[in-house]
Order: C-alpha cells, then structure tokens, then sequence
C-alpha cells in the first residue's frame, strides 16, 4: 500500500468518526432543553458523554468480569492479574478510547490543538483521575467510614467536576488571541 492508500484510509476513518458523531450529537442534544436553565450546552453534552462512557465502563467490567476472566485469576506468565483487576484494566483501556473519542469530538469540537497533545494529556488526565478515585475512596471508606457505595459515588461528583474544568482548560483547551499574541 503506498502513500495513497494510507491517505485514503484515513480519510475514511476521518469520515466515519465524523458520522459517529453527527449521528450522537442529536441524540445527546435532544435531552438538552430540560437542563438548559442549569447549565449550558456544552457542560451538559460533557454530562451526557460521561455519563454514557461510565456505563459502558461498568457494562464492559461485569461482562468482562463474570463471562470473559470468568472470576477466575488471569496468569500471563510473568504477573497473575486477579479477574476484578483484569476486569478494571480492560474496562479502563475501553473507555479510555471511547471517552476520548466523545470528549474530542462531542464535547470539545471546537478545539484546535493537535489530536496527538490532546491524547496525551487525556491520558495524563485519565491516569491522575484514577488516582484521585483511589485517594478519595481510600480517604472516605478507611478514614471517614463512609459506605463504600456511597463513597464511590462522592467521589466522582469530586473527580468529575475537577475533571471537567481541567479538560476544558489544559486537554481540550480553546486559544483566544490573547494567547496566540502572548504565547
């Protein structure tokens, strides 16, 4: 395949991740008009996407967990990953992929930094929000002696407010020109 080929294939993917999202962002902004008075559009499309990639996270652990490592441990040879570890791990590399996709296409279309920068901030973010979630559930469950349910869900309230306002200032961030006279 030369240098055609591989320019046609990602023009194609181009289009397809652009009809994906043509075809998700009325979805997703049909919901919008009842929250239009508590937030604007692009915080509830953030909601929305976050609230999808979630599910799918606990969707793709419980299916992982019980039908694919079957709740047994899973030995690489080098490191045996207990299944619920396999499970997160999995889960972690699905909505990695999938919330990247719907915060750089969904939510922060209008952000002109490189795909390459955004991803590794993503990840960067992504990571750091991981252990956030441990910290905090750690903090809440052994310290505070909060339900460990109820834990869980403090701590995302706390990791997806921080985490909304870190994506849209540093991983999805929009330049004004201030910043393009400045920096």
């Amino acid at each position: 395949m030369g240098f055609g080929g591989g320019f046609n294939y990602f023009a194609g993917m181009r289009r397809h991740i652009h009809n994906a999202r043509d075809l998700l962002l009325p979805v997703i902004d049909f919901f919008y008009p009842p929250f239009r008075k508590f937030m604007g559009l692009q915080t509830f499309r953030y909601a929305a996407s976050g609230g999808i990639n979630t599910a799918l996270g606990f969707v793709v652990f419980y299916i992982s967990f019980k039908f694919i490592f079957r709740e047994v441990p899973v030995d690489l040879g080098f490191y045996t990953f207990e299944a619920h570890s396999a499970a997160l791990l999995l889960s972690f590399c699905v909505c990695f992929t999938f919330g990247f996709f719907l915060m750089k296409y969904v939510v922060f279309s209008d952000s002109k930094m490189k795909g390459r920068v955004q991803l590794f901030r993503y990840f960067m973010l992504y990571v750091f929000n991981l252990g956030l979630n441990y910290v905090f559930l750690r903090l809440f469950v052994e310290s505070l002696h909060i339900y460990p349910t109820f834990a869980q869900v403090i701590t995302t309230v706390i990791i997806v407010l921080f985490s909304y306002v870190a994506q849209r200032n540093f991983t999805f961030r929009i330049r004004n020109t201030e910043d393009e006279i400045t920096g």
